[in-house]
C-alpha cells in the first residue's frame, strides 16, 4: 500500500528545516507529556516523555515525508538485532519500515524529463504514474516497452544523493540530543559507513551492475528469478528493468510447511553462496526484497542497491567463526572474531566473554544437524536479552566493524523472516559444504 503523495524537499536548507521543525515539535510534545505526568503526581523520565504515541508519530511521519537518507537512517537504526541501540529507539523508528510517501505527478514528470529528455514518453508504449511501491530512496512504476515487454521503472527522489551527508548528520544529532544514543557509544565510524552505503544505494548505475553480476552468478540456477536491466533506459537516478511476477514473501504463511521450508532453504543457501562463493552480499534484510512466484516455484530477487563486496579475509573469517561455533570452540571463536575486526577497541574480559556468548547464541541454528524450528524457538528474545545485557550490565557500547554490522543485519533479517513464516530448516546441512574448504565450492543446483 502506497501512502498519500507529497513533494520531496530537495534543498539542504528545506531538509534541515524539516528536522529542526521536527525537533521543536518533539520537544514541545515532551514538555506537554512531562506536565501531564507531574499533574498526576508522577516523576517522568526523559525517555517516557519522548516515547509517547504522538511523538513517535511525529518522528516517523516527518522522516517518511523527507525520504532519502533521513528515512533510511531510521530504517537502519531500527534493525531487529537488538544488540546495538536501546529497545526504546528501535520502537520509535520501527514505523519507518512501512512505505514512504510517493512524489506527486508534477515532481515525477520533472524527474523523468531531466533524465530521459523532454519527450520521455516516446520510450514507453505505456507508463503508469501511480507507483506500485514507494521506499526511502525511490519509487517504482509499471510501464510497457515499445516491444510489449512489461517493465518496472525505479525512480529516485530528487535531492536524495546530494543530501545524504547532511541527512545522516542531522538525524544522528536529533537522536543524540534526545538522549536515546548512549553518550558512551562511539557511532562515528558507523555513520561514515552509513554514508558510503547510502551513496552506493543512491547510484542506480552501480545497482544495475550489481544486478548484472547476480544474474551471471545465478545464470544456471533456475530456482531464482531476477529482473533484467534495460541500459538504454537507465541512468544514475532511473533504473529500468523487466517486470518480474511474484507475491510478497509474507504471503507464504498460508502455504504448506514443505513449501515454506523449501523457500527459506533457498534464501539461506543463497546467503552462504553470497558470503563464501560470490564474496558479494545483498545486505538489506527488508522482506520486500523477496517475492515468490507460485506458478514457477521460483524465488524472486529484487533491489540490489545495498550490495557489499567482502574480502577473502572476511569471508574466511566467517568460515572460521561458523566452524568454531559448530564445534563449540571458544578460543577459535575468539580468533575468528579478531580476524573479522572485533575487539580492536579496549574491552574488559567480562565484556569480551559476553560478546563471545552473544555470537555463539546467534549461531544456535547452525550447530545441529537437524531441522531448526524457527517458529517454536525463542531465539530472537534471547538474542535481544543478551544484547541488552551486554550494553546495560556490561556497559559495552562499541559498534562492531562495518562489514560485520551489515552482515549481521542481514542474518538477523533472515532469522526474523524464518520465524515469521514458522519454518523448519536444517541450516547446518546448507552450511556444511563450505565449512572445511578455503576455496569456493558451488552447491549443486539440482533439487534433491
Amino acid at each position: 500500500m502506497v501512502n498519500k503523495a507529497s513533494a520531496v524537499p530537495g534543498s539542504r536548507l528545506s531538509r534541515l528545516g524539516g528536522l529542526a521543525s521536527l525537533a521543536g515539535r518533539v520537544a514541545g510534545g515532551m514538555l506537554a507529556e512531562g506536565a501531564r505526568q507531574l499533574a498526576q503526581g508522577n516523576r517522568p523520565s526523559s525517555k517516557a516523555m519522548l516515547l509517547t504515541p504522538a511523538n513517535i508519530k511525529r518522528v516517523a511521519d516527518q522522516l517518511a515525508h523527507m525520504r532519502g537518507a533521513a528515512m533510511k537512517m531510521g530504517q537502519l537504526l531500527s534493525m531487529d538485532s537488538g544488540d546495538l541501540l536501546p529497545a526504546e529507539l528501535t520502537d520509535l523508528l520501527a514505523r519507518l519500515r512501512s512505505s514512504a510517501n510517493p512524489m506527486p505527478a508534477k515532481q515525477l514528470a520533472q524527474v523523468l524529463r531531466l533524465n530521459l529528455g523532454e519527450q520521455w514518453q516516446q520510450h514507453f508504449a505505456d507508463f503508469t504514474f501511480k507507483p506500485i511501491a514507494a521506499a526511502s530512496i525511490g519509487q517504482v512504476h509499471q510501464a510497457y516497452h515499445d516491444n510489449g515487454t512489461k517493465l518496472a521503472v525505479k525512480i529516485q527522489y530528487p535531492g536524495v544523493r546530494s543530501s545524504i551527508d547532511s541527512d545522516v548528520d542531522n538525524v544522528a544529532t536529533l537522536l543524540r540530543v534526545s538522549g536515546l544514543i548512549p553518550a558512551e557509544m562511539d557511532y562515528h565510524s558507523l555513520l561514515a559507513e552509513a554514508k558510503i552505503q547510502l551513496k552506493n544505494e543512491a547510484d542506480y548505475l552501480k545497482e544495475a551492475e550489481y544486478l548484472k553480476r547476480y544474474r551471471q552468478f545465478l545464470v544456471e540456477d533456475n530456482r531464482y528469478l531476477l529482473p533484467e536491466v534495460y541500459p538504454e533506459l537507465t541512468s544514475d537516478t532511473i533504473l529500468t528493468m523487466s517486470y518480474v511476477e511474484g507475491d510478497p514473501i509474507e504471503n507464504l504463511l498460508s502455504a504448506s510447511q514443505a513449501e515454506r521450508d523449501r523457500v527459506l532453504s533457498l534464501i539461506f543457501t543463497l546467503f552462504f553462496r553470497e558470503l563464501f562463493e560470490f564474496k558479494l552480499v545483498q545486505t538489506d534484510p527488508n522482506f520486500a526484497n523477496y517475492l515468490y512466484n507460485t506458478n514457477t516455484s521460483q524465488l524472486v530477487l529484487l533491489d540490489f542497491g545495498a550490495c557489499r563486496d567482502y574480502s577473502d579475509k572476511i569471508s574466511d573469517g566467517y568460515r572460521a567463526l561458523f566452524q568454531a561455533a559448530c564445534s563449540n570452540n571458544p578460543q577459535a571463536l575468539d580468533d575468528a572474531l579478531t580476524t573479522i575486526g572485533f575487539f580492536s577497541q579496549a574491552i574488559l574480559p567480562e565484556q569480551k566473554a559476553a560478546v563471545l556468548n552473544l555470537v555463539a547464541l546467534a549461531c544456535e541454528p547452525l550447530r545441529q544437524n537437524a531441522e531448526f524450528d524457527f517458529g517454536a524457538s525463542d531465539l530472537a528474545r534471547r538474542l535481544r536479552d543478551a544484547g541488552t545485557a551486554l550494553s546495560t550490565e556490561q556497559n559495552y557500547w562499541h559498534s562492531p566493524p562495518a562489514d560485520a554490522l551489515f552482515l549481521h543485519r542481514k542474518i538477523a533479517g533472515l532469522y526474523l523472516l524464518a520465524s515469521r513464516l514458522q519454518v523448519r530448516v536444517n541450516i547446518w546441512q546448507l552450511l556444511e559444504p563450505y565449512l572445511h574448504h578455503a576455496n569456493t565450492i558451488p552447491i549443486p543446483y539440482a533439487e534433491k
